[in-house]
């Protein structure tokens, strides 16, 4: 028998085909990606910069993101890192929007609830 994921969800059955499983990891990769996106998200906590992920690849970019899948239905807690200057409210209302929908439409999952932690906020080394 092959190597069976940790955590997988079916997300799609079908008799003639077969099915389709992803990855908990697969789910935390697009949420940390579609944060990312939102203009004012400086990092992921755990400091996976745009910079960093090109460099040591997807896996960083799910350090900072807890998924939880139960019967079809995600909950996900991401933590990140502002940059300064930026309205707190309005950049992780934008990027709990964003990871929602990159889920939903990616996976075909349901998101419930996108819970975002401000870890930190990156103040830029001018004086």
């Amino acid at each position: 028998m092959g190597k069976e994921e940790k955590n997988t969800y079916t997300i799609k059955s079908d008799e003639n085909l077969g099915e389709v499983k992803i990855a908990d990891e697969v789910v935390a990769i697009i949420a940390g990606l579609a944060a990312m996106e939102v203009d004012g998200v400086a990092s992921m906590a755990g400091n996976a910069t745009r910079e960093l992920i090109s460099r040591l690849g997807m896996k960083s970019l799910s350090k900072g993101v807890k998924v939880d899948v139960l019967e079809g239905i995600v909950t996900v807690s991401l933590a990140i890192n502002m940059k300064y200057g930026c309205s707190i409210k309005e950049v992780t209302g934008k990027a709990q929007e964003k990871v929602k929908a990159a889920i939903e439409n990616m996976t075909g999952l349901e998101v419930a609830d996108v819970n975002i932690r401000v870890a930190g906020v990156d103040v830029p080394e001018e004086a």
